[in-house]
């Protein structure tokens, strides 16, 4: 997370989000949706893609095996025990094609000790806080790390960078 002054003079949070998952989920919907309401008809496999929206939070499904797999390597890579991020079951509108139950998705987020929460790009439902959740969630995190001092270095400052996924 970084700070930055907005046109009105006041400073907003800046995250930077990473959304990773199996191939035909429905990421680039989930985060398109997110970003423009618009849902993405045509599939068209995505490698990396970058996006921005800004928006006021609180005023201020693949398979499972897969999951583990996207977790730990986060976890390496990061080399940390824990680190923000939420699961999301996308595609919840097409009930009847289910691969995760919505019990086998809330007993792997117990298990991730990460909040879940099911979604639908198509239908738009969830879209929105699916996203605010996730920077709930660091917010918390970085709380937890390093409680707001009276003025932080600039230093500080930049150690407090933020890299949050969706899974």
């Amino acid at each position: 997370m970084a700070g930055w002054k907005d046109g009105g003079g006041s400073v907003q949070e800046k995250y930077r989000l990473v959304v990773v998952g199996g191939g035909g989920v429905g990421k680039s919907a989930l985060t398109i949706q997110f970003i423009q309401s618009y849902f993405v008809t045509d599939y068209d496999p995505t490698i990396e893609d970058s996006y921005t929206k800004q928006c006021v939070i609180d005023e201020r499904a693949a398979r499972l095996d897969k999951i583990y797999k996207f977790q730990r390597q986060i976890l390496r890579v990061k080399d940390r025990d824990e680190f923000p991020m939420i699961l999301v079951g996308n595609k919840a509108d097409l009930d009847p094609q289910r691969q995760v139950t919505q019990e086998e998705g809330q007993q792997l987020a117990r298990q991730l000790k990460v909040t879940y929460m099911e979604a639908s790009a198509k239908v738009r439902m969830n879209v929105d806080q699916a996203f605010h959740e996730l920077v709930r969630v660091i917010r918390k995190f970085q709380e937890q790390e390093c409680p707001p001092s009276p003025e932080p270095t600039r230093k500080e400052k930049d150690k407090s960078g933020c890299h949050c996924v969706i899974v």
